[in-house]
């Protein structure tokens, strides 16, 4: 059985204003994110697709993020499936802070990657 190759994208690459889907987990979200970032943690992923879905109903690419890439290769692959255009972030959140990208958290501490 052939698959695909998995459609991905450097950190770097990914525009300021693309839309990124974070599938981490809450205490991980906390430590540090991208600002501005859709986050549905991949263990709630199948239950709240309905939230992506309507964020990406214009067509607009889907940057999946983790920490350091395979929970988002996961992810990615099965939006894929669902024919949305998505792409794995390369390195996830780690590739993301070596990059020199920018990083928020909800209560105005230092973000950091956990």
């Amino acid at each position: 059985m052939n698959f695909a190759p998995l459609p991905s994208v450097a950190a770097a690459a990914v525009p300021a204003d693309g839309l990124v889907l974070d599938v981490r987990e809450n205490d991980e979200w906390a430590a540090g994110h991208v600002e501005g970032a859709l986050h549905i943690p991949m263990s709630d992923f199948v239950a709240r697709f309905g939230e992506l879905t309507g964020a990406a109903e214009d067509g607009r690419r889907v940057h999946v993020m983790c920490r350091v890439g395979g929970r988002s290769a996961q992810v990615t692959q099965y939006l894929v499936q669902q024919g949305l255009d998505a792409v794995n972030v390369e390195g996830g959140m780690l590739a993301w802070d070596g990059a020199g990208r920018p990083m928020v958290t909800d209560n105005g501490a230092p973000a950091f990657v956990l």
